[in-house]
C-alpha cells in the first residue's frame, strides 16, 4: 500500500530532504498475515539456516515442518481464530516455531516475559483470557504456570523440553549438570509435553487471516503503570517489519545473520529481530539471556551481520576487559532502542566493530519503531531520527493536544502510521484516551528540528527505562505495600552507569515497625521481577506530599538530581538484583 502525504506543523514533511538515498517517504509499505513472509523463506532458501541455538541449527525448510506439526497440534487442543495463546518463553526454537504456528491460525500471541512474577503472570494470563499458554520445563518458569493454571482460565499448559533442543553432546551434559533446574510435569491432561503436541503429519486447517485481525497482544504499562495490551494487528506488525527492513539499506535477501540476545517476548526484538529476519530470509543467532563471554563467543562462531540492542548491551560489550581477543568486524548493522544511547557509548562501540550504531525510538503502541537515524548520512547526535516510511510524527502541544507546535518547540510527541496498534484489549476508554484525534499519544515530551530529527527530552510518564526495559512505578509500591510494617512509599527512578535507570524506593514505616532492607527483598522476591526489585531503598521518618496530601515525587527526583552532580554520599541501603542488562 502507499500512504498519502502528511504535514507536521504548517510545513511539508520536513524529514524528507533528510532521507538517505534510495529511499523515499512514499516508499511501499507492505501489510499482510505475518505467516506470508515465512512461507516466502521457505519457498525461497528453504536450504538456507533459519535458526541457529547454541550451535543446533535448524534450515528454513526444517522449522516448516515444525511450525506445520505445532499448527495442528494447537488446532488439536481448540485452538482457533482468535484464541489467545500466551508465549512464556525466553528465545529458543520452542518460540519461533509456537509464534508462526499460531499465526497460520489467526490466534493471537501473548507475550509474557519469562522473568515477571507469579502475580505478574497470573494478571496477564487473566486479562487476556488466554486458555492455552506455552513453556519450558524449567523450575524458574513452569511452577508460576502451574499456579496460574490453579487460578485462571488456563485449560491446556504446554511443555517444552530444554534438553532436547539442545545438540550432541550438549544434551548428555545439560542432563547431568542442570538436572537441578528442571521442573517436575504435573500429572494429567492439562499438561502436554510439545513433542507430543507435534507428534502428528503436520495438515491443519489454516485461518482466514486479514490485516485488521490481532496477531499479537503486547503488554505495556503506559502512562498509568497497569498493565494494558497493545492490539498489535498483522497489518501493523508487517508495516514496521517492511518499514525497518527498507531502511536497512543493503541488507541482502537470504545472506544476513542476526543476533538474538534480546528477548522476542519484548516488542523490539519481536519485530526487529524475528520479523525482520524471517522477511529477509535471514539466520537467527538465538541466545536464551544475555552473558557477556557466551555472547562474544557466539559472535566469533556465528559471524552475525545484524546486532540489535539496547544501551546496556552495547555498554558491557565494550567494557569487557577481554574484547581485545574477539573481532567484531562482522557486524554490519546495529540498531539500539530502549532507552537513551550516551554518545560515548555509540562511538565506542562503532570504533571496535566499524558498523554505526543507530539510535531510534518506538513504543509497543506502533509496533514498535517509529523513528531512526539512517544508515547512509550522518547520525545527528542525542537525536532518535527520521520518521519511518508511512509514518508521521507530530509535536503536539502540553497544553492543547490540538495544536501542531512549529519546528524547533517541544511538545509532545505523537504518532500517526500504519504501524499503530488498534487499540488496547478490552479497554475502550483507555484506547480513546490515546488514539485521540486519530494519532498515538505517547506520553513523551520532544522537538523535531528543521531537518525532520526528532530529539526525545522527556517523559510525561513515570515509567522507568532500566536496561531498555519498561518498569512501572507503582506497580513497585503497590507490591511494597503489601508488607505490613510499610505505611508509605515511593518509587522513583535514579541515574544508573550500566541500565540507564534503576528504581529507588523511599518508604515510611509505620509506628514501631522495624524493616531491614534484606528483609523487604525476601517479601518481594515472588511479588516483582529482578528488574523491578529496586536497587536502592531510604527509609524517611517522613515523605514529601502536595497541598492536597498526595505523595510527590518531584522533591526526591530533584535529591538524586543534586546528589548525582554534587557527588554526595547515598545513606540508602542497596538491594542487589541478579537482573542481567537486557
Amino acid at each position: 500500500m502507499t500512504l498519502e502525504k502528511a504535514h507536521t506543523g504548517g510545513q511539508q514533511r520536513p524529514w524528507d530532504k533528510s532521507y538517505p538515498p534510495g529511499l523515499d517517504w512514499d516508499s511501499e509499505v507492505l501489510q499482510e498475515p505475518l505467516f506470508r513472509a515465512f512461507d516466502r523463506a521457505v519457498a525461497g532458501y528453504g536450504e538456507r539456516p533459519c535458526l541457529d541455538f547454541l550451535g543446533k541449527r535448524y534450515s528454513y525448510a526444517e522449522v516448516s515442518v515444525l511450525v506445520d506439526r505445532a499448527a495442528r497440534g494447537f488446532q488439536d487442543l481448540g485452538v482457533r481464530k482468535g484464541s489467545r495463546v500466551a508465549l512464556f518463553l525466553p528465545n529458543t526454537p520452542y518460540y519461533v516455531i509456537s509464534y508462526f504456528a499460531l499465526m497460520k491460525l489467526g490466534a493471537i500471541v501473548v507475550n509474557v516475559n519469562p522473568l515477571y512474577a507469579e502475580e505478574e503472570v497470573i494478571g496477564l494470563i487473566e486479562d487476556s483470557g488466554a486458555e492455552v499458554a506455552v513453556t519450558l520445563d524449567l523450575k524458574l518458569l513452569l511452577p508460576k504456570l502451574v499456579t496460574a493454571f490453579e487460578r485462571t482460565a488456563l485449560k491446556t499448559v504446554v511443555v517444552c523440553a530444554m534438553g532436547e533442543i539442545l545438540r550432541f553432546p550438549s544434551r548428555q551434559l545439560f542432563a547431568i549438570a542442570k538436572r537441578g533446574d528442571l521442573a517436575k510435569v504435573p500429572k494429567g491432561e492439562a499438561y502436554l509435553r510439545f513433542s507430543e503436541m507435534i507428534d502428528n503429519d503436520g495438515s491443519f486447517t489454516p485461518a482466514e487471516v486479514g490485516i485488521d485481525d490481532v496477531a499479537v497482544l503486547q503488554y505495556t504499562g503506559g502512562t498509568t503503570g497497569v498493565p494494558k495490551g497493545a492490539m498489535l494487528t498483522h497489518g501493523s506488525i508487517s508495516a514496521n517489519t517492511s518499514q525497518v527492513w527498507n531502511w536497512f539499506i543493503g541488507a541482502e535477501m537470504g545472506k544476513e545473520r542476526m543476533m538474538a540476545v534480546l528477548p522476542l517476548f519484548h516488542v523490539f526484538a519481536m519485530t526487529v529481530i524475528m520479523h525482520m529476519s524471517i522477511r529477509g530470509a535471514a539466520e537467527i543467532i538465538l541466545l536464551p539471556r544475555f552473558e557477556i563471554t557466551l555472547l562474544l563467543k557466539t559472535i566469533a562462531r556465528t559471524r552475525p551481520t545484524c546486532f540489535p540492542g539496547v544501551p546496556t548491551l552495547y555498554n558491557a560489550v565494550l567494557h569487557y576487559p577481554k574484547l581485545e581477543r574477539y573481532d567484531l568486524s562482522c557486524v554490519k548493522y546495529c540498531l539500539s532502542g530502549g532507552a537513551s544511547l550516551p554518545q560515548e557509548v555509540r562511538e565506542g562501540f562503532e570504533s571496535i566493530t566499524g558498523c554505526k550504531v543507530l539510535e531510534g525510538y518506538g513504543l509497543s503502541e506502533a509496533s514498535p519503531v517509529v523513528t531512526c537515524n539512517p544508515v547512509l548520512g550522518n547520525p545527528k547526535d542525542g537525536s532518535t531520527g527520521l520518521p519511518m516510511p508511512g509514518t508521521t510524527v507530530e509535536i503536539r502541544s502540553l497544553d492543547d493536544p490540538d495544536k501542531v507546535m512549529p519546528l524547533g518547540e517541544k511538545g509532545e510527541i505523537c504518532v500517526r502510521g500504519p504501524q499503530v496498534m488498534a487499540g488496547y484489549w478490552q479497554r475502550p476508554k483507555e484506547t480513546a484516551e490515546t488514539l485521540r484525534g486519530g494519532v498515538v499519544h505517547t506520553g513523551d515530551v520532544g522537538y523535531m528540528d528543521e531537518d525532520g530529527f526528532t530529539f526525545l527530552i522527556d517523559r510525561l510518564k513515570e515509567v522507568i527505562i532500566s536496561g531498555g526495559y519498561n518498569v512501572y512505578p507503582r506497580h513497585i509500591e503497590e507490591a511494597i505495600y503489601r508488607h505490613p510494617a510499610v505505611a508509605e512509599v515511593t518509587v522513583i527512578g535514579v541515574a544508573d552507569d550500566y541500565r540507564g535507570e534503576v528504581p529507588k524506593a523511599f518508604i515510611r514505616l509505620k509506628d514501631g515497625e522495624n524493616l531491614e532492607t534484606e528483609a523487604l527483598k525476601e517479601f518481594l522476591k515472588d511479588k516483582l521481577s529482578p528488574m523491578e526489585t529496586p536497587r536502592q531503598v531510604e527509609f524517611r521518618d517522613e515523605l514529601p506530599k502536595t497541598i492536597i496530601g498526595k505523595l510527590s515525587k518531584k522533591e526526591l527526583i530533584a535529591e538524586e538530581r543534586a546528589k548525582a552532580t554534587e557527588g554526595a554520599p547515598r545513606k540508602e541501603e542497596t538491594m542487589t538484583s541478579d537482573a542481567a542488562p537486557t
